[in-house]
């Protein structure tokens, strides 16, 4: 089916005997798998009555060797899918199965993408980056201060190559444009944080995505900031080349090297939000971030600090 779409993908029309030619299947074989492509894809495809069939738009998927050659000095392995369950599940299946860190894992879509606390990130085929990479981390509990931070602010200035902005960070793994997400971050560990363990970066990024009923949340894309497609082998090309620096600096000087920037990026600086924690609530004023990334805010005239992968922060009413 995917072999199909493939020879579609240029966004010209084909006929239904050169596409069973190429393909070695009928004619009514060709126009099953149509329709399978859009039911389980969700593509528009154009069927006109003498010319064939057209996507309703041109389709550029992922490819690892124009990645690697546009991020020639990130040699990461990469681990290409058309369709997956989550490409931090794979990459977790990858460590269990003896795979060398560091690697990378795309999709074209998941079919069960997550999110932080539990949340479905909505994945689309070939419209969004869905990103997991592996790093080995041997012995150094530094290495992880901060880790979900030093990768925003790599997925942020990714996002500002292409001319977003207007694009920030909202503790502890958000990127947003004024109120609206537009990335995420998920990591995972593996292992012993104390002496050999695999950390599990995921990133998902709205690219192209234009309209969708199943985001609970404000959200926009690269697209619809920018008014055009994005060539999403070039984003992901950008992407590994940033956190290539985010992450040598990181390695080299700790989080607290990074805090600064950081904080200066954060969209919620200052402001009075609430902290969530489970059923919970903690009302103050964000104040900024520690040497390890927990989030520093005035209660009630005090300073606290807080962490943890079960904190969501909203900004208050009267903000």
């Amino acid at each position: 089916m995917l072999t199909l779409l493939k020879l579609l993908k240029d966004g010209r029309f084909h006929s239904g005997q050169a596409l069973g030619m190429a393909l070695g299947i009928s004619r009514s074989a060709i126009w099953k798998q149509l329709q399978h492509l859009e039911a389980e894809l969700g593509l528009s495809i154009h069927k006109v009555r003498g010319r064939g069939y057209q996507l309703a738009a041109p389709l550029t998927l992922l490819d690892p060797g124009e990645i690697t050659a546009r991020a020639y000095s990130c040699d990461w392995p990469i681990l290409a899918f058309d369709s997956i369950d989550s490409t931090n599940a794979e990459a977790l299946r990858a460590i269990e199965r003896g795979q060398a860190a560091p690697f990378l894992v795309l999709a074209e879509r998941q079919t069960s993408g997550r999110g932080r606390r539990g949340r479905k990130w909505v994945s689309p085929f070939a419209e969004n980056i869905y990103y997991s990479l592996v790093l080995r981390i041997d012995g150094g509990m530094r290495q992880l201060e901060g880790l979900s931070l030093v990768v925003g602010l790599a997925v942020m200035q990714a996002l500002r190559e292409f001319g977003i902005s207007g694009v920030g960070l909202k503790w502890p793994n958000d990127v947003l444009v004024g109120q609206k997400k537009i990335a995420g971050i998920l990591l995972e560990l593996v292992g012993d944080p104390a002496d050999v363990c695999h950390v599990v970066i995921g990133v998902g990024i709205n690219v192209n995505m234009q309209m969708t009923d199943e985001v609970d949340q404000q959200w926009t894309s690269m697209r619809l900031e920018l008014g055009e497609a994005i060539d999403r082998n070039h984003l992901v090309a950008t992407l590994g080349l940033m956190l290539q620096t985010y992450l040598g600096r990181h390695q080299v000087g700790g989080f607290s090297a990074i805090q600064a920037e950081w904080e200066q990026n954060h969209l919620w600086q200052g402001r009075a939000v609430s902290l969530i924690a489970g059923v919970s609530q903690i009302d103050g004023e964000v104040l900024g971030i520690d040497g390890q990334g927990a989030l520093r805010l005035k209660v009630d005239g005090v300073e606290k600090v807080f962490n943890g992968g079960e904190l969501s922060l909203r900004l208050r009413d009267d903000s």
